[in-house]
């Protein structure tokens, strides 16, 4: 009867994909536009995300949630559900690197001889800027100040790391 009896898909599985690519549409409602831009998100998708954030009638919410399905299926999700994954920290990859940061962050913090090693496999880090944080993240920690210039440091650093072209050669040493 089937040509081909791979691609043959019961309409209880493709209702079960379109949900499914709904729901995800409606995962980016909760997000904010800054971030909804940060996906890269088609045109049209966009506008319909951003509109449904608009809409207080119940009935217009569900008819604009069902174009955001439809919107979905001329989409790909892999990309969508991969920034997600890494927004509710599912990643484990952007997580290893994440404590490859935290691990330099607290190396630096405890050897005052660690920013040559920092600099010799970062040499494109501002040395100074690095140094001035390094300074003043001790001088709250002594101070039991807010950890201002402590998430400054990790920023900075994680800004280095992220952008160095050998990542996972370089940041070995920093893992210890």
């Amino acid at each position: 009867m089937f040509e081909n009896e791979d691609e043959w898909v019961s309409k209880t599985q493709m209702k079960k994909q379109m949900n499914d690519l709904q729901a995800l549409g409606m995962e980016l409602t909760k997000l904010s536009t800054d971030t909804l831009k940060k996906i890269g998100l088609d045109e049209d998708l966009y506008e319909a995300v951003v509109t449904y954030k608009k809409i207080t009638s119940n009935g217009a919410l569900k008819r604009q949630s069902q174009f955001i399905g439809r919107l979905m299926r001329d989409t790909d999700p892999a990309p969508i559900e991969a920034f997600l994954a890494k927004l509710r920290g599912e990643n484990t990859a952007h997580n290893a690197f994440l404590q490859r940061v935290e691990q330099a962050r607290t190396r630096l913090l405890a050897d005052d001889n660690a920013i040559t090693q920092f600099m010799a496999d970062f040499p494109h880090a501002d040395a100074g800027k690095l140094r001035t944080l390094i300074r003043n993240t001790k001088k709250e920690q002594e101070q039991n100040k807010p950890p201002k210039n402590f998430r400054a440091l990790f920023q900075e650093i994680k800004s280095v790391m992220e952008g160095s072209q050998s990542d996972s050669e370089e940041t070995q040493d920093w893992t210890e």
